[in-house]
């Protein structure tokens, strides 16, 4: 039986509201934090085959489970004979089945290995908090969506299926940029981080350290050193004071630079680069075609938890390549 029948025939026979469709035997939880397992959100449209490159790239270079799921709507609450209730649960069975069975191809056609994918379906009013459910029955320990529809090429949209996970979701999230699967590099060659000193950057870190060993990639720590704009722009001293902060920025970057050795991670370089505006700044960074990026949650936001702040937020849709948003960690 080929890999989309398969998906397919798996979606169609799961049950009501959580269904899983497995194909892998088992359902282990990872032997330890140590190990990715990786989700993609899957829908049959442009952002799930963005989704799915960037999620089938990450397990195939880590050699994780692959963790394919596609969250619909509930069916309607029913009154009578639940005849319309039954159409409607149907239709939505059929729809996650067709999805899988395309999402089943899309991987045959990356030559992702048939072993150790599995297929979910699930459904829930929440796309996003559909997703972080599956994740905590499954064990997945990265999740990865596509950009919204309405974004522009090579930027990344947020939707609701991304406004959830962002601002909640207790495992990092990774976004693809629009088109990304057209032009998907063939392998990761550089994991960068923008970076900024705190009191709980020390659990972000070790996160960055954790991919990093799992995918294998060089570490580049970025500071971007903003600017003033506006009034502040004209006061006399502006650029002693822009030199002192890039002044601070580069023993910061020591700093965490010592915190990654630390943990095992040698090969770093460190980068701080200035600019008018995060926008800006982040545009004068070198990215390379397998670029990834990663950015740190709100300090203000709950700890352990992915939270997009108005800088995260900025960075998140000012790259051009795919984005990796991590959990605040504790305060120390």
């Amino acid at each position: 039986m080929s890999a989309a029948k398969h998906a397919a025939k798996q979606a169609a026979t799961s049950g009501g509201t959580s269904a899983a469709a497995s194909a892998t035997s088992g359902d282990a939880r990872p032997d330890s934090g140590q190990d990715l397992r990786v989700l993609v959100g899957y829908s049959p449209d442009e952002r799930g085959d963005d989704a799915l490159a960037l999620g089938s790239l990450a397990a195939r270079t880590a050699g994780a489970p692959l963790v394919v799921a596609n969250v619909h709507p509930p069916a309607w609450p029913a009154r009578g004979p639940g005849s319309v209730d039954a159409e409607w649960l149907s239709y939505l069975r059929e729809q996650a089945a067709a999805a899988l069975a395309q999402a089943a191809d899309r991987l045959a056609a990356l030559k992702h290995p048939k072993r150790g994918v599995e297929f979910r379906v699930l459904a829930h009013r929440g796309s996003g908090r559909g997703l972080l459910e599956i994740a905590d029955e499954v064990g997945a320990n990265l999740a990865v969506i596509g950009s919204a529809p309405r974004g522009r090429r090579d930027r990344i949209a947020i939707g609701s299926t991304a406004d959830q996970l962002l601002h909640g979701s207790p495992i990092p999230v990774m976004l693809a940029p629009r088109g990304y699967a057209e032009s998907a590099p063939k392998r990761f060659e550089r994991l960068s981080v923008a970076y900024f000193r705190r009191r709980d950057v020390q659990t972000p870190l070790n996160a960055v350290a954790t991919l990093a060993a799992a995918l294998g990639l060089p570490v580049r720590l970025v500071t971007l050193v903003l600017r003033p704009s506006g009034l502040p722009a004209r006061f006399r001293g502006k650029d002693d004071v822009l030199q002192r902060q890039y002044e601070q920025a580069e023993r910061d970057l020591d700093h965490a630079r010592g915190l990654l050795a630390d943990r095992g991670v040698e090969d770093v370089e460190t980068e701080a680069v200035q600019g008018a505006g995060i926008t800006k700044a982040l545009g004068g960074v070198e990215m390379l075609p397998g670029e990834l990026l990663a950015t740190m949650s709100s300090h203000e936001g709950p700890l352990r938890k992915v939270f997009l702040g108005e800088s995260s937020g900025k960075i998140v849709r000012a790259s051009g390549v795919p984005v990796l948003v991590l959990p605040r960690g504790h305060a120390r």
